[in-house]
C-alpha cells in the first residue's frame, strides 16, 4: 500500500518599519500556527508545518490619528485570531467552506468589537484598520480582504495581486472609468471605501488560491504598495530566496521612495510534497461576493472588549473622513458616468 505524502510547509518572516515620515506605527502584523494554538511575532525566519488547522497570517493598517490606529490594528488581530481559536478549532468539519466560514465570522466580529470600542469611547471614535487575513489550509489560500492592503502571490518569477483594493481609485478602475496605471498614480489612491470600525456592517471580499510549490505570498500595507510596483515584488522574490532580506529590501526600497507611511510586510514561502508543481499562472479568484452589507450573524453580537493598553502602532490619517470622502466621489463618479 502506497502512502502519500501530503506534508506542506511555510518559511514566513515578518517586519514592519515607522518609515519616514510617520511618529507612530500604526500596522499590525500576526503569524499563528491554528493546529498548535500559538501566535507569534518573528525577529527571524520561522518555520511551520502545515497541520489540519492550518496557519493564519494576518495584516492590518490602523487609522484615526493619536493612538486610536493602532489601537484598532492591534484589536483586529487579536480578535481574529481569538476567534478562529475558539471556533475553528474546535469545528469538527475540517473542510474549505467551514474554514472560509470561520475566517469571514472573525472579521465581521473584529469589525464589531472595534465599532462598539469606539462608541464607548469617544477618544477613539472614527477609528478603523484595514485587514488583509491569509488562512492556510492544505495546499490553498483563503484570504478575507477589507480595506486596501493586499495580498500577492508570485510564482515562476511573477507576481499577481490576490487581493481586491476596496477603494475609490479600484472602484473608478472597475467602472472603466481609470486604467490601474492611472489609479496607480492617482492622488486620490489612498482613499478607502470600507475599513473595520467605522460602519456596524461590512463586506468581506473572500478570494482562494490554490498553492504550487515554491510559491511566496507577500502581505503588505499599502506603505509598501503604494510605493513599490507589483513587478519589482516579484523581482526582489526571485532574486532573494533569503526571506529575511527579502521583506528587509523591500523596506528600504519603500523608504528610498519617500516612506510616506508604515510599512508591514510578511512574506511566506511554500514547500512541500504535498504541493503540486504548477505551470499555470496563479489569479484572482473570488470565493464569494456580496452587493448587499453583511449582516453579522445573533451570535457573533457580544460586548465590546475591556479597555486594552496602549500598543506600539500609532500615527496616520483620520479613517472616517476617508470613508466619506471616498464615498461621496463614488457618487458623484457613477452620476457623471451614467446619469450626466
Amino acid at each position: 500500500m502506497t502512502v502519500t505524502d501530503t506534508t506542506v510547509t511555510a518559511a514566513i518572516f515578518a517586519k514592519t518599519d515607522l518609515g519616514r515620515t510617520r511618529d507612530h506605527n500604526e500596522d499590525a502584523f500576526l503569524i499563528a500556527d491554528l493546529t498548535a494554538g500559538r501566535s507569534s511575532l518573528h525577529s527571524s525566519v520561522a518555520k511551520y508545518s502545515v497541520g489540519p488547522r492550518g496557519l493564519l497570517i494576518l495584516v492590518a493598517d490602523g487609522m484615526g490619528g493619536a493612538a486610536a490606529g493602532e489601537l484598532a490594528s492591534a484589536m483586529a488581530a487579536d480578535l481574529i485570531f481569538g476567534h478562529l481559536i475558539g471556533t475553528w478549532t474546535k469545528e469538527e468539519e475540517i473542510t474549505p467552506d467551514r474554514f472560509t466560514l470561520r475566517l469571514r465570522e472573525a472579521v465581521e466580529l473584529a469589525n464589531l468589537q472595534i465599532h462598539t470600542y469606539a462608541r464607548e469611547h469617544p477618544e477613539v471614535r472614527g477609528m478603523g484598520t484595514t485587514a488583509t487575513v491569509a488562512g492556510i489550509l492544505g495546499d490553498h489560500i483563503y484570504l478575507a480582504q477589507v480595506g486596501d492592503s493586499r495580498g500577492y502571490l508570485v510564482r515562476h518569477g511573477k507576481a499577481v495581486q490576490i487581493t481586491k483594493d476596496q477603494s475609490l481609485t479600484q472602484r473608478l478602475v472597475d467602472a472603466g472609468e481609470l486604467t490601474e496605471e492611472e489609479a496607480e498614480a492617482s492622488t486620490r489612491r489612498n482613499i478607502i471605501l470600507q475599513a473595520l470600525g467605522p460602519d456596524p456592517r461590512i463586506r468581506v471580499e473572500l478570494t482562494h488560491e490554490q498553492i504550487s510549490r515554491g510559491d511566496t505570498l507577500v502581505l503588505c500595507s499599502d506603505g509598501l504598495s503604494g510605493q513599490v510596483k507589483r513587478e519589482e515584488i516579484a523581482d526582489h522574490v526571485a532574486r532573494l530566496p533569503d526571506l529575511e532580506k527579502l521583506g528587509g529590501e523591500l523596506i528600504t526600497l519603500a523608504n528610498n521612495r519617500g516612506g510616506p507611511d508604515n510599512i508591514t510586510v510578511v512574506a511566506a514561502r511554500f514547500d512541500g510534497p504535498g504541493l503540486p508543481e504548477f505551470e499555470e499562472d496563479p489569479a484572482y479568484s473570488v470565493i464569494e461576493t456580496e452587493e448587499q452589507m453583511t449582516r453579522t450573524p445573533p451570535e457573533l453580537q457580544v460586548a465590546a472588549p475591556q479597555p486594552m493598553p496602549p500598543v506600539r502602532r500609532t500615527g496616520s490619517p483620520a479613517g472616517m473622513a476617508m470613508l466619506v470622502i471616498g464615498t461621496i466621489l463614488v457618487l458623484l463618479a457613477a452620476f457623471l458616468a451614467f446619469g450626466g
